[in-house]
């Protein structure tokens, strides 16, 4: 008895669970954004999911309103420029940070209301980012 059929059983059970494998996990998508956020209040930060190629899934609490709110904007994500000017305002401590691919580039942005630049840049990405009262 030839010892070749006991060595390719088990290749070809490899073969056939990572084929079947496949099947099961998503494609990668180009608008994946996972969102860390931090209410700096005391309570535990949280961390959501969302995709918004195709239809919409993940685990962020407001997933199909803040698809809807980032789909048409033109550069959600641009960093803020260097030069700017702004407000000398405190919107609260609260820090967020979506990282991910939207439109298939990369988005690794950090968010803060440190001053009217930055809280700006918040408001502008409500609902992806929570609501959060004004300025203490």
């Amino acid at each position: 008895m030839s010892m070749r059929p006991l060595v390719l059983l088990p290749l070809l059970l490899l073969t056939a669970c990572a084929d079947s494998s496949s099947d099961v996990l998503p494609p990668a998508a180009a608008d994946a954004l996972v969102v860390d956020y931090d209410a700096a209040d005391g309570t535990p930060a949280e961390s959501w999911t969302l995709s918004c190629t195709g239809s919409v899934s993940g685990t962020h609490p407001e997933a199909q309103a803040a698809c809807e709110h980032l789909r048409p904007l033109q550069d959600p994500f641009a960093p803020l420029p260097a030069d700017r000017m702004c407000t000398e305002q405190y919107g609260g401590p609260q820090i967020a940070r979506v990282s991910g691919t939207w439109a298939g580039d990369p988005v690794d942005l950090t968010l803060a209301r440190s001053d009217g630049c930055h809280i700006s840049q918040w408001e502008g990405l409500v609902p992806l980012v929570p609501v959060t009262e004004g300025a203490f």
